[in-house]
């Protein structure tokens, strides 16, 4: 039931389709960011690729959070807003932390080898 908080955001978008822009929109730039730190010799090349793998999830996360929110918004669902924001921000926090996770455990790794 529409009320009148709705915005109209046009038709409702796919949300899976975004997901996927998001990721390669991310990742595009992310990779060109760390390829020019890598060359720099700022970074080694294992962490410019997995810092943009990570920002490639995060930002399918996050596109795909905010296309799903204004599907929602269009409805005047604040509720479908807020947890479409919700879902988004945490999903983007769980990919931070299973990345620094797995950073720990190579570091780990690499302590045993030495």
């Amino acid at each position: 039931m529409p009320s009148n908080l709705a915005i109209n955001t046009g038709a409702p978008r796919n949300v899976t389709g975004h997901v996927v822009s998001g990721a390669l929109a991310a990742g595009a730039l992310a990779a060109a960011l760390n390829y020019n730190k890598y060359k720099k010799g700022e970074i080694a090349k294992q962490e410019a690729i997995s810092n943009s793998l990570k920002l490639s999830a995060q930002g399918g996360v996050a596109t795909g959070s905010a296309i799903a929110a204004a599907n929602y918004m269009g409805k005047g669902n604040i509720m479908g807003v807020l947890t479409a924001i919700s879902v988004g921000a945490m999903g983007v926090y769980a990919v931070e932390k299973v990345s620094e996770k797995l950073e720990e455990r190579q570091r780990l790794e690499k302590r045993k080898e030495a």
